[in-house]
């Protein structure tokens, strides 16, 4: 389940998702499956072999990639999502949810 997220943040991700960019949203997110992680950056693009090569060099492999809803992308959590981040200059994303959980 998917918190912390502007209407305007979606609909930009997605339409960079359809335009064949590497389109990064980070959000709160809630999976009683993983108990841990209070956020998911899901990084996707709609040109598969670039999203693939993309995830390669991270160490993704392309089985993970998700198929949702014709979006297709990678999620990100604990430390391999801060890493990523970092090396792609998108902190931002992750420092603002942290900032934004602190003042609730």
């Amino acid at each position: 389940m998917a918190f912390g997220l502007q209407r305007e943040e979606l609909q930009n991700w997605k339409a960079a998702v359809k335009d064949g960019e590497i389109a990064f949203l980070t959000h709160f997110w809630y999976d009683p499956r993983f108990p841990d992680v209070k956020t998911v950056t899901k990084v996707g693009c709609r040109d598969l072999s670039k999203l693939e090569e993309w995830g390669r060099r991270y160490g993704l492999k392309k089985e993970w990639i998700d198929h949702h809803n014709g979006y297709p992308h990678f999620d990100l959590m604990g430390t391999k999502q801060s890493e990523i981040l970092k090396s792609e200059n998108k902190m931002d994303q992750l420092e603002k949810l942290i900032k934004k959980g602190r003042n609730h």
